[in-house]
This record gives structure tokens, C-alpha cells and sequence, in this order.
């Protein structure tokens, strides 16, 4: 107990404390800004069993802020290098990494197996899906947002407490808030506000402190000021989450939210007659080896629409997913639904479809 030596000299937590702290099981949704610093802390804390999962690949412009990984982690899946980190942080907690996106299919099972989530997610559609399960499942959600130089930290689902629809009921239009990776973000604010996440999931399991239930808590890294907002459940929100538990993991339902319109790559292997598009700039599209990716920059897709195929599906892509998302966007306004955004980086998809070619030619 040595490790754990200054949390056991307080009179709020002791032995008794640290010990509930073993045998919780927390997990965190994504190993980015803020769950790095979430993980790294509650890694520290001798938190029994923690999860994290998480797709997308280090990349090197997420030094910036993903205080987890160094440069011999770029490439590699972000769940697996944040693994591979805090097993050398804490060798005596419990790490499990899913390598995989998250969805309907597999939310609702993988948070039953967990006490708390962690929510640091940089998307609405996987927001509203955690809070969606994490509500069916009746789980606490510690919720987390940054922009540029603010932040937000809430819980949510506590003790019968508000959820994050009773505070955003519906989620916004479509890329009208942009992410980081399109507005930038202070390096140093997912540290602050994943550190304040990871102290409300300590609060939450030794019971001791106020919890941010119905709480909004914001902060600006500019003005140091911070401010707090009253969350009001609404009832009526929330039964409707718990109405659609029966078709949860039938279909991506997500109220007044068209998650059917992003795809994973790594769901179409068995699918044939694809389309694949580029919608970067010509000057940002490499080629990609022994694959026919149609080339068709955002800026130019509605002088021609007449390339798209209207008797397969058309996967747009982009280097973020944000220009993809417009296009896909743009194309079910003009009633084209054969459409969809792939949710990986750029680099991803390219090494995905170089292997896939690998693969047909050596079976050949």
C-alpha cells in the first residue's frame, strides 16, 4: 500500500477508501485530450479494473495534448499504446483495451460490465450514444467537452439524477460545431478539464464531496473564471431513451440524429461494389496503391454529382471525417441516400485499402 500512501493518511478516504477504489471498474470512451489525462489519473489511483476504448491511431499532431503517448506511439491504435503506457504507470490494476469503435451493437453490453463511464468523446453522435446507454444500463456518466479555450464537466445518470439530453435534448445540425481538429484547441485544457473528470469519478466512488449532478461546471483557460449551471431533469427526455431499449441493438437509433450515415471501414470487407471518395483537396490525396478511389474535392461535389453511382453505395472520406460528413450532408439534401461518411483518419483508410488489394493479389 505503499503506492497508495497519500490517499490512505487522508481521513476522507483511508484504507477503506483505497480499497473501493480497487475494485472499481471504470471505462473510458475514447484516448484522446481528455481521456488521456482521465486514464493516466485514474491509472494512478489504483482504479481496479480500467477500460478504454478507442478506433483511430496516434497521430502526431495529437502530441500536442495526448500527454499518454511520445513519438515511437505514432501509428499505433490509440487503446492499445494507452494500454501499453499505464500497464508501466500501475502494473497492479487491471487494463482492458478494445481496439474498436464504439456503437449500438456492442454499447450496451460493454457498459454493463463497468460501474462508471467516462465520456471523453470528441463528436455528438458518440455523446448522445453514450448517454443513450449509459441510461438504458442505469451507469453514471462523467461527461467532459473542450473548445478551443473553454471546457465543460457535468455527471450525469447520478443517483437518479438529470442525463445529458435533459440538458441538450436533440443534437446539433450537422458539422455546425466544429472539432479541434478544424478550430484548434489550448494543449493544456483537455489536461485540466479530463483532470477534474477523473477527480468526479473518484468523488463517485468513495461517496465523499458534492458531485457535479446537475451541475454544468465551465472554464475558461483565458479569464480563469469559472462558472456553474443548473441542470433540470426532464423526465419526459429520458423516457424516451428507455422507450427505444428493445430496438437499441437492432438498428443506429439515436432520436433526431442520422447516425446511418456514418460507416466504419472495417464493416465493409464483405461487402462488394463499392465506391470510394476522396473529398480533399487534389494536392492532399496521395495515391493509393492498386485501389480505383474516385477523386472528388467538397468544393466541386455538386458540379458533379453525375460520378456517383446510383446502383452501389458511395463512402466519402476525407482527413478527419469532418469534410466527408458535409458532403454526405449536402448529398441527402438533394435526396441521394446511397451516401455515407467513413468515420477513420485518411491514413487509416489508405493503409485499409492497400492491405485489402494486398490480399486479392496474393490470393491470386
Amino acid at each position: 500500500m505503499i503506492r497508495y500512501n497519500r490517499h490512505i493518511i487522508l481521513s476522507e478516504i483511508g484504507l477503506e477508501g483505497q480499497n473501493k477504489l480497487s475494485k472499481a471498474k471504470v471505462l473510458v470512451i475514447g484516448a484522446g485530450g481528455l481521456g488521456c489525462p482521465v486514464l493516466q489519473y485514474l491509472a494512478a489511483a489504483g482504479i481496479g479494473t480500467l477500460g478504454v476504448i478507442d478506433f483511430d491511431k496516434v497521430e502526431l499532431s495529437n502530441l500536442q495534448r495526448q500527454v499518454l503517448f511520445g513519438s515511437s506511439s505514432i501509428g499505433e491504435n490509440k487503446a492499445l499504446a494507452a494500454k501499453k503506457r499505464l500497464e508501466d504507470l500501475n502494473g497492479n490494476i487491471e487494463i482492458k483495451a478494445y481496439p474498436e469503435v464504439l456503437t449500438y451493437q456492442n454499447a450496451l453490453e460493454l457498459f454493463k460490465q463497468y460501474d462508471i463511464i467516462v465520456d471523453g468523446s470528441d463528436n455528438f453522435e458518440t455523446r448522445y450514444l453514450v448517454n443513450d446507454a449509459c441510461v438504458i444500463t442505469n451507469k453514471p456518466l462523467v461527461f467532459g467537452a473542450i473548445y478551443k479555450f473553454e471546457g465543460q464537466v457535468s455527471v450525469f445518470n447520478y443517483q437518479n439524477g438529470p442525463s445529458y439530453r435533459c440538458l441538450f435534448p436533440h443534437p446539433p445540425k450537422k458539422d455546425a460545431v466544429p472539432n479541434c481538429s478544424e478550430i484548434g484547441v489550448l494543449g493544456v485544457l483537455p489536461g485540466i478539464i479530463g483532470s477534474m473528470q477523473a477527480n468526479e469519478v473518484i468523488k463517485v466512488i468513495l461517496g465523499i464531496g458534492n458531485v457535479l449532478s446537475g451541475k454544468l461546471l465551465c472554464y475558461n483557460t483565458l479569464s480563469n473564471r469559472t462558472s456553474t449551471l443548473k441542470i433540470n431533469k426532464n423526465d419526459t427526455v429520458i423516457n424516451d431513451v428507455l422507450n427505444i431499449q428493445s430496438t437499441f441493438k437492432d438498428k443506429a437509433l439515436n432520436i433526431n440524429c442520422e447516425t446511418n450515415e456514418i460507416a466504419s471501414i472495417y464493416d465493409l470487407a464483405t461487402k462488394e461494389n463499392i465506391q470510394f471518395i476522396d473529398v480533399r483537396e487534389v494536392h492532399e490525396q496521395p495515391n493509393i496503391e492498386g485501389t480505383n478511389v474516385l477523386s472528388i474535392p467538397l468544393g466541386v461535389l455538386q458540379n458533379n454529382l453525375e460520378q456517383l453511382k446510383n446502383d452501389t453505395d458511395n463512402y466519402f472520406f476525407c482527413q478527419s471525417g469532418a469534410r466527408s460528413k458535409r458532403a454526405v450532408g449536402f448529398l441527402k439534401e438533394q435526396n441521394i441516400r446511397n451516401c455515407f461518411s467513413i468515420q477513420e483518419s485518411a491514413e487509416e483508410i489508405k493503409n485499409y485499402l492497400e492491405e485489402q488489394h494486398k490480399e486479392k493479389t496474393d490470393v491470386r
